[in-house]
């Protein structure tokens, strides 16, 4: 990335997160959080990362930076930072050490408290945007927000503004509008909020109280990850009930495409492959292919098509259309390995089917890094068939591993992907279906099953996904670009 020039003064950012790679990640906004910062404090910018400590491994590099006292309640919340990255901070407090995800119990249920427990991370995030933590030394220009659990920041931001307080800018970004932050009105007394903004222009989505929805009226600008999902969630199918308000701020909504991190995903250095390969030379991808068939109980096969997922086991992300399927696609032959968790009905049927067909089919339940990366390198063909999908990274991932996505036509999916058979435009590196539905996913397989038979056109077609640049660089220079339009 172009690092700023000498006469350029850096922006201060506050990027405000509910969880951050590596300490912490439950989806695509763990990676965002820890590449996008680094992207930026590469090219000169001032930026500090606040995120809740959840009391993983690595806490031994974590040290004692400051104390801050919450208004109105008084809580006294530590600030840690990190030892070989001071700029990332870490705000601890019991109720964020819990077994679970961030976010939910071990049962899959969400914390009862998540309203109070997010609130301390934006109260703390205020605090420190506007200069109040002494031992920092340092005020925010612009403060990121990202997603539900952040969104009462700029809302708080806009109280202070109201009684003469200068403030910094603020940005939200949607990752997934689906997790609104809904909670009943009674924690606007705990919580310290005023009533009087609780009304369909203010606070109230539907009779509850929405964090996301107060982020989004009082942001001073709102972003999502593709510019197709910028459009999407601007009509009734995908708004969830959200649109109109979207609609009536579209001249404040930008779509930046996330990028990934190229480091940490590079078939030709990955330690997590017992092979590496480049797209000049993929015979360690094939060797990548042996290995997960033998890891996984697979028939050693190289001429049949490993067909691989990995994805949250919930509706959104198409995985009853792939259980629908597999039975048929098994009976064709084809190989299909799924990495995942999520309700507890899809998970019990993946079980089943993984164990009804030994040998063909591979069913894991549960987040493995390692594995993560051995079935992006080692499958043929990647499936993607999201109802929605803001973003989507792991067909990036795909791409870069020279394993062909088939994916749905919507959000980041259709901004990544361009289908080999139907673009005159753009050169194909996937292929895309439409609509979310068994048939049509059915057919994309197909067609990929009939090019990973013609070994010329199957490398063409990797090669050319594996040359695309799909790195953090051009979305960071973007994201640079807007904070400087917004401050």
């Amino acid at each position: 990335m172009v690092p700023l020039a000498k006469w350029e003064q850096p922006l201060r950012i506050l990027f405000v997160t509910s969880e951050m790679a590596p300490f912490s990640k439950t989806g695509g906004l763990g990676d965002v959080s820890g590449a996008l910062p680094r992207q930026l404090l590469a090219a000169g910018e001032d930026v500090r990362v606040l995120v809740p400590w959840y009391g993983r491994p690595d806490g031994a590099r974590l040290q004692h930076r400051a104390d801050i006292y919450l208004p109105f309640s008084g809580e006294k919340l530590a600030i840690l930072s990190h030892s070989e990255h001071p700029e990332w901070l870490f705000l601890r407090h019991p109720d964020f050490e819990r077994a679970g995800t961030p976010y939910q119990n071990p049962a899959g249920e969400d914390w009862p408290d998540n309203a109070q427990r997010f609130a301390r991370l934006c109260r703390a995030a205020v605090e420190i945007a506007q200069g109040r933590v002494a031992e920092l030394f340092w005020q925010a220009d612009l403060v990121h927000v990202n997603d539900w659990q952040t969104g009462l920041v700029p809302y708080l931001l806009d109280l202070e503004a109201r009684v003469g307080a200068a403030r910094p800018r603020t940005l939200l970004t949607i990752h997934n509008l689906a997790y609104q932050g809904r909670f009943a009105p009674t924690v606007l007394e705990p919580l310290h909020l005023p009533a009087a903004d609780f009304h369909p222009e203010g606070t109230e989505l539907y009779g509850s109280f929405s964090f996301l929805k107060a982020g989004l009226v009082y942001a001073d600008h709102l972003s999502t990850v593709s510019p197709t999902y910028a459009q999407e969630i601007q009509r009734p199918e995908f708004g969830m009930g959200l649109d109109g308000l979207l609609r009536a701020r579209s001249h404040a909504l930008s779509g930046i495409l996330n990028g990934i991190d190229a480091e940490h995903w590079n078939p030709a250095a990955d330690p997590y492959l017992p092979a590496h390969y480049s797209a000049d030379d993929l015979q360690g991808k094939a060797i990548c292919k042996a290995r997960l068939q033998q890891e996984l109980g697979l028939f050693p096969d190289p001429g049949v098509p490993v067909l691989g997922m990995i994805s949250r086991l919930v509706e959104q992300k198409g995985s009853d259309l792939v259980l629908a399927l597999a039975p048929e696609l098994l009976k064709r032959g084809l190989q299909l390995v799924i990495l995942g968790s999520g309700e507890r009905a899809l998970e019990q049927r993946l079980r089943e089917l993984g164990s009804i067909h030994r040998g063909q089919m591979a069913a894991r339940i549960g987040f493995d890094e390692a594995l993560s990366h051995r079935i992006e390198a080692g499958a043929d063909i990647f499936l993607m068939p999201s109802r929605f999908e803001p973003c989507g990274l792991n067909q990036m991932y795909s791409l870069r591993y020279g394993t062909v996505p088939i994916v749905h036509e919507t959000g980041g999916l259709a901004d990544t992907v361009v289908d080999v058979d139907g673009s005159v435009t753009r050169p194909g590196n996937g292929f895309v279906f439409r609509p979310a539905q068994v048939d049509a996913l059915r057919t994309a397989i197909l067609r990929a099953e009939r090019y990973f038979h013609q070994p010329a056109l199957w490398r063409e077609l990797q090669a050319r996904g594996m040359g695309e640049d799909h790195s953090w660089r051009s979305a960071a220079l973007a994201y640079r670009d807007l904070y400087g339009s917004i401050v």
